[in-house]
């Protein structure tokens, strides 16, 4: 069944608590701690730190960057959503535990009753979606945004894997599409260490949407298929190096954004290009990763175009740390604002419930 087969009959954008206001007072740094995956301790069997995204915010809230009050709590993706992209029979896939055991690769899981699947692994992948989602119209609304969780590049609209069971890229860009005015160009730029074959199948005879990928061409997934959909392909080899990988960002972001001008940037941050990643195979530094996200946020900056970043892939516990401090190093640059600050007379329990709210007056492969 096709994905437009499956949809037949929706000609007009479904209600949506996604795209809710934001009041000015939220940073566009979406979160939720229900991001994070607990449970039984069956989430250390996957080389993925389940709760890097938490760790983050810790770091972030550390060094006084943020507070509960202002950062954007995410909401999870409803079936509707979903809906958007995904088909419905894979959908009703991921009711069945052997499947979802499959995608995230943690086997044990096809062990347990689904209901428990769908609340401790599954809705957290939801609300990770809704947050990619609500933060690319934050893009769109502030210039620029961050998910701190999101970026499951290897899931399609109708097929996941590699840790991806809902395809937050493609729902973003075909959101913002449907309701955006004035949004009908867009732009993935995906530094991941692994090839996002994901978006790439669901984009691949979509000329609206450009894509570059930049990956160590000898690891999972070796999709040949999703390559023809890379505009900008960069197939690096094992143990790439700063000085190598860093010319080759700058060289290729700043080509595909002067070949084709988007209306949005999704910017896929993985963190699995780290030195030691037990599944990039590749050997940046910490302070590479860092630069890295200054030159891709500079070349967005400089040509005005909105961009939402969303972390993706990274498999070492000194992550976290380094996306803290790769968006703190934004913020020092000047490329991501502090225009959310308290309004005047406004408490902080006011904000911290405005902001929860999201609305002021209404309602073993690798990621």
């Amino acid at each position: 069944m096709s994905h437009k087969e499956d949809n037949e009959g929706k000609r007009s954008p479904h209600f949506t608590d996604l795209y809710a206001s934001i009041p000015k007072t939220c940073l566009p740094i979406v979160y939720h701690p229900d991001y994070n995956i607990t449970f039984m301790g069956l989430e250390k069997l996957h080389p993925f730190d389940a709760g890097k995204w938490g760790k983050v915010i810790h770091f972030l809230k550390e060094e006084q960057f943020i507070s509960d009050g202002s950062i954007v709590e995410a909401r999870e993706a409803t079936e509707e959503d979903l809906l958007v992209v995904h088909t419905r029979r894979y959908l009703n896939r991921l009711k069945w535990s052997v499947v979802v055991a499959t995608i995230t690769e943690i086997p044990p899981l096809l062990f347990l009753p689904n209901f428990l699947v769908q609340r401790k692994v599954l809705r957290p992948l939801r609300t990770q979606t809704g947050g990619t989602i609500m933060a690319g119209k934050l893009a769109v609304d502030r210039g620029w945004a961050i998910n701190v969780g999101g970026g499951f590049h290897h899931c399609s609209s109708d097929k996941g894997g590699g840790f991806c069971a809902y395809a937050d890229i493609t729902l973003t860009i075909k959101f913002l599409f449907e309701r955006v005015e004035g949004i009908s160009r867009a732009t993935i730029i995906d530094l991941d260490a692994h090839q996002g074959n994901g978006h790439e199948r669901d984009f691949l005879d979509d000329r609206r949407v450009f894509i570059m990928d930049m990956y160590n061409r000898y690891i999972y997934p070796g999709d040949g298929y999703a390559k023809r959909a890379i505009k900008r392909k960069v197939e690096l080899d094992w143990g790439t190096e700063d000085s190598e990988y860093l010319q080759k960002v700058e060289l290729h972001s700043e080509g595909a954004l002067n070949e084709i001008r988007p209306d949005i940037i999704v910017y896929n941050a993985g963190t699995d290009i780290l030195d030691g990643d037990p599944l990039g195979g590749l050997s940046i530094s910490p302070q590479g990763i860092i630069k890295r996200d200054e030159i891709v946020f500079r070349a967005a900056k400089r040509r005005g175009i909105p961009i939402l970043m969303v972390t993706s892939g990274g498999y070492q516990k000194k992550t976290a740390r380094i996306i803290a401090d790769s968006i703190l190093n934004l913020h020092r640059q000047g490329l991501i604002g502090s225009e959310a600050v308290e309004g005047e007379g406004s408490s902080s329990l006011v904000t911290h419930m405005m902001c929860s709210s999201g609305s002021a007056g209404s309602k073993f492969t690798a990621v």
